[in-house]
């Protein structure tokens, strides 16, 4: 049987380091401070928010929200980010995404201040993934995924990684990632031939399809750690992961949970975000 690997003890480890920080910083005068930026109320916007604000709140991160009505036109928009940019007592910014259809995604990201995208949703901040240079964050899901293998020991040097998805979430940024830490990194998608055999090459499986289900014990051998970003909602109502679960426990060496695996992990990347954004602003 696989070792669960929790996210719980990763976030636990990450929100003591956090609230840290905040203590110093606030002995400075200074509340770290997030702005939530919504258009319209989707469901599952709304869960996430919660889940930040409340993060935020047990960790010394302020909070102000700034909601739109799902009708607003583009320039509304651009409005609220051009002053969440110029004021200085807000350190990061979270853009919930996707836009409404009358929004151009790529514009209204590329408004926001790099330094302040502690989501990792602009193309500076992506551009800092890929070159290893000190620019904005990358994004929380794909950290989150590397904070776990790190908290649980996993040695990546030299290690071969078939990362599943190719998405600038989390597929391509999580491979550039565990590139740091000297894995040799094959990144696979939907299209990839005789995609079983190239995982059970590898010694790490991060899987990010986005498609319930979509990796099986064909997929698999012993010895593996998976890392399963993917969450769904199945017939029954039962929240699973991209990974088939009851095939891959058995099998491998290690994998996360869903949920209580990754998804635990992201909310602290991000409320991690703010507090080192507000300390390199006031350096």
């Amino acid at each position: 049987m696989a070792t669960i690997l929790k996210g719980a003890p990763v976030a636990a480890a990450l929100n003591e380091r956090t609230q840290a920080l905040c203590e110093e910083l606030n002995a400075k005068g200074i509340v770290p401070t997030l702005a939530v930026v919504r258009v319209g109320a989707r469901e599952d916007d709304l869960s996430y928010e919660r889940g930040v604000t409340k993060r935020c709140q047990a960790l010394g991160v302020g909070v102000k929200q700034f909601v739109l009505d799902a009708q607003a036109t583009q320039g509304e928009l651009l409005e609220v980010i051009d002053q969440i940019n110029r004021d200085k007592a807000i350190h990061g910014c979270l853009l919930f995404r996707p836009l409404p259809p009358q929004m151009d995604d790529r514009q209204v990201r590329a408004a926001l201040a790099p330094e302040k995208d502690v989501d990792g949703v602009t193309d500076l901040s992506l551009a800092g993934v890929f070159t290893n240079a000190p620019v904005g964050f990358p994004p929380c899901t794909a950290q989150a995924c590397a904070e776990i293998l790190d908290f649980y020991g996993v040695n990546l040097s030299g290690k071969r990684v078939t990362v599943v998805g190719r998405s600038l979430v989390v597929g391509k940024p999580v491979a550039m990632l565990l590139d740091r830490r000297n894995a040799t990194v094959t990144m696979c998608n939907s299209r990839t031939r005789d995609l079983p055999a190239i995982c059970r090459e590898a010694d790490v499986v991060v899987v990010a399809m986005g498609k319930m289900g979509a990796i099986g014990g064909d997929c698999l051998r012993p010895g593996q750690v998976v890392v399963d970003v993917g969450i769904h909602v199945d017939e029954t109502g039962k929240l699973r992961g991209d990974v088939c679960f009851d095939q891959a426990e058995p099998v491998v060496e290690a994998i996360t949970p869903v949920p209580g695996g990754v998804g635990a992990v992201t909310t602290s990347v991000l409320v991690g975000h703010v507090a080192q954004a507000a300390a390199s602003m006031c350096n």
